[in-house]
């Protein structure tokens, strides 16, 4: 009986295959547990107006944003992003409103309205009833410049 090993004269070699598998598989799990983040809740085409009145930047802003499908968002001066509601009742618009000013004082903030052009007119007498009924008056319309 022989038990001696057989030894090659050709040099150990490393397998690319598993590597290369390893490496596909880590680059599709980081593109599933990627998030984008998006500028804009809701996608709004803004009307025109000639005149234009810009707000003190020190003051409070809370934004509403009113899609022409009468949908909702609304941005606190604290929050990074709109946070879209999950329906357009006016209550629920209210809420939003008083979560959004918290124990700031409602003097010091402005509320812009970000209204699509081709929004009905309820949707936006729903926000401005909200905002009066929590008692923010410093009320603004975002709009495009048309000149």
């Amino acid at each position: 009986m022989n038990f001696r090993s057989k030894q090659s004269d050709s040099e150990p070699e490393i397998s690319l295959t598993p590597l290369i598998d390893v490496v596909f598989l880590l680059l599709i799990f980081f593109m599933v547990t990627t998030t984008f983040s998006k500028e804009a809740v809701l996608s709004l085409t803004l009307p025109d107006a000639t005149s234009e009145e810009k707000i003190d930047p020190q003051e409070w802003i809370i934004t509403i944003q009113i899609s022409k499908f009468g949908e909702h968002a609304v941005k606190g001066p604290e929050d990074d992003e709109p946070r879209k509601l999950i329906n357009s009742s006016p209550k629920s618009l209210q809420r939003a409103l008083e979560q959004a000013a918290g124990d700031i004082n409602h003097d010091s903030i402005a509320v812009i309205l970000y209204v699509d052009a081709n929004d009905a007119h309820q949707s936006l007498i729903d926000a401005l009833d909200a905002a009066a009924n929590v008692g923010l008056t410093n009320i603004q319309f975002a709009v495009n410049n048309a000149e």
